[in-house]
């Protein structure tokens, strides 16, 4: 059997050289699983306290949920797609309890899916098949519909690398099929491609065009991405881990768990990030086959699931389309998210744009037109050479407003600030391209405000915490220091007492080694914001 297969990279062969891989098969010895493994408790090595609920395996997968699904439902086809009634269960309004099942059918229903990649269950597994289909019921029934315009794409191109269909579920976990994912740590695209990692398969990034968010281009360099990391592993449980944390934090954990190459074997030596990645592929892959059984019912979605590519040659802007064909632009910068200004910078080469499948005959007949249209106005020099940075267009002021500056202090938060300058949250996140809640001490804000006050509101960024309190006739918050308590003889766990301005970012930082993560993981907390004053957090120091 041919395989098509790219020349490896210099990562890989220095990989493959080494001593830790030698005797290597090749990677056409696939074994097919026959059966399921099953466990009743947690991998080896983990261990829980008596009646302790297991938090740790769903924060990898609620975290990728709160940062990528709040942009995945304003793209622009979801938002103004009609909505058809399918006779979806309706939990909010009828008392609709999504069915769960017993270990035994789970177990069932996963051996019955043809897969080459092993599809173990135990306890983690189950973890993750509830976040999918009981406490993110809404965002899963989004994603079932975008199957219907990923899905084709995914499978057609692995199946031309002779890579597992099933691999078509990684983005599932991955980006939750949201093409302008971006993750903390700058993950970016469908297939959350490092900015190095994509250099390396060839996308092409620069301050007009970024193809880890072209669903295309992404999904041939994965595919090549994912076939050198089976022949590094020749195992795919141990691919996809290595997809997630990169080879050689695999690798490693390999040589701690004593040389085992078994998943579960090495699973609580990998980092704490990737411990989750596997199990949750398997869950999304038995979410997505048997969607059915948990009443769970596509978006009623009128997606532009057949589009075509046309083959453009010189600079064009996605507003003279637009305005030529009267499209949506918003419709276009959605099936071509990898321009990240809405310039298409061909130049002399071909570049794609990819349009609804009737539109593109009228294109080629207007296509003079098109590239005339307004191109003094919509492709002048400052519109072609900009600085990279943050994907998305800074906000126009809004009227009767005017731009101040706040620097954010020690104890700060969006509510506060929002509170001292009259404003929403809302508005400062969508002013300062923020996702979440998380700020940082000296961090610089944009906030508008009535023209006629901008120097009341310019003297809040030189007064005291209480003096700004006052202002909007609240008490300052008590500084009471926290409170630290061994739990037990050892002292290995601290308990710190939350306080009115804390944030999970700035508590963390008074503890040498310890992440946000990791105290929402050892308190059992799914969101950074939602802590309260009063709350003893449970925190174990470093070292």
């Amino acid at each position: 059997m041919m395989r098509l297969l790219p020349p490896a990279t210099s990562f890989i062969l220095i990989l493959l050289c080494s001593p830790a891989f030698a005797g290597i098969t090749d990677m056409d010895t696939v074994t097919y699983r026959t059966t399921v493994p099953v466990a009743d408790s947690l991998p080896e090595g983990i261990i829980m306290e008596p009646g302790e609920p297991y938090y740790e395996i769903t924060d990898p997968v609620e975290l990728i949920f709160e940062s990528n699904i709040d942009s995945l439902l304003n793209l622009w086809y979801i938002k103004n797609a009609p909505r058809r009634n399918r006779g979806e269960p309706l939990e909010d309004s009828s008392g609709f309890v999504p069915p769960v099942f017993p270990d035994s059918v789970y177990i069932e229903r996963l051996a019955r899916l043809p897969s080459v990649i092993d599809l173990s269950f135990n306890s983690v597994v189950r973890n993750y098949i509830n976040v999918y289909t009981v406490n993110r019921r809404e965002q899963m029934q989004v994603m079932l519909a975008l199957t219907e315009y990923y899905f084709p794409v995914f499978e057609e191109i692995l199946d031309y690398y002779d890579l597992p269909l099933e691999l078509r579920y990684l983005p599932v976990v991955e980006s939750a099929l949201n093409p302008r994912a971006v993750s903390r740590v700058g993950a970016t695209g469908i297939w959350q491609f490092m900015f190095g990692t994509a250099r390396m398969y060839n996308l092409t990034m620069n301050s007009l065009v970024d193809e880890r968010r072209d669903p295309y281009a992404a999904t041939h360099a994965a595919a090549r991405y994912l076939s050198d990391l089976y022949r590094i592993f020749n195992d795919w449980t141990l691919a996809l881990a290595a997809y997630n944390c990169g080879p050689g934090n695999v690798n490693r954990a390999i040589r701690r768990a004593g040389g085992s190459r078994d998943y579960w074997r090495i699973y609580y030596f990998l980092p704490r990030e990737t411990r989750g990645y596997v199990p949750a592929f398997i869950a999304a892959t038995y979410a997505m086959n048997y969607y059915e059984e948990h009443a769970l019912v596509p978006a009623g979605l009128e997606l532009p699931l057949f589009t075509d590519t046309v083959m453009v040659t010189r600079d064009i802007h996605l507003m003279q389309v637009s305005e030529v064909l009267g499209l949506p632009v918003n419709l276009l910068r959605d099936i071509n998210p990898q321009y990240r200004r809405d310039v298409i910078p061909a130049g002399g080469q071909s570049m794609t744009l990819r349009l609804p499948a009737e539109q593109t005959t009228r294109f080629i007949d207007l296509a003079d037109s098109i590239y005339a249209y307004r191109a003094d106005h919509y492709l002048k020099r400052e519109n072609l050479v900009v600085s990279p940075g943050r994907p998305g267009i800074a906000p126009d002021p809004p009227a009767g407003r005017t731009q101040v500056n706040y620097t954010v202090k020690s104890g700060d938060n969006l509510g506060f600030i929002a509170e001292w300058f009259n404003v929403r949250v809302s508005d400062l996140r969508h002013w300062n391209n923020i996702r979440g809640s998380l700020i940082r001490t000296g961090q610089r804000l944009a906030v508008f405000v009535p023209t006629d006050q901008t120097d009341y509101y310019n003297e809040v960024n030189n007064l005291s915490f209480a003096e700004k309190q006052a202002r909007v006739g609240r008490s300052p918050a008590v500084n009471q220091p926290p409170v630290t308590v061994a739990s037990d003889n050892t002292g290995e766990f601290i308990y710190y007492t939350v306080r009115r301005g804390d944030t999970l970012w700035g508590i963390a930082r008074q503890f040498p080694g310890v992440s946000e993560n990791d105290i929402l993981q050892l308190n059992g907390l799914s969101n950074a914001n939602r802590i309260f004053p009063g709350q003893q957090l449970r925190i174990k120091p470093a070292g």
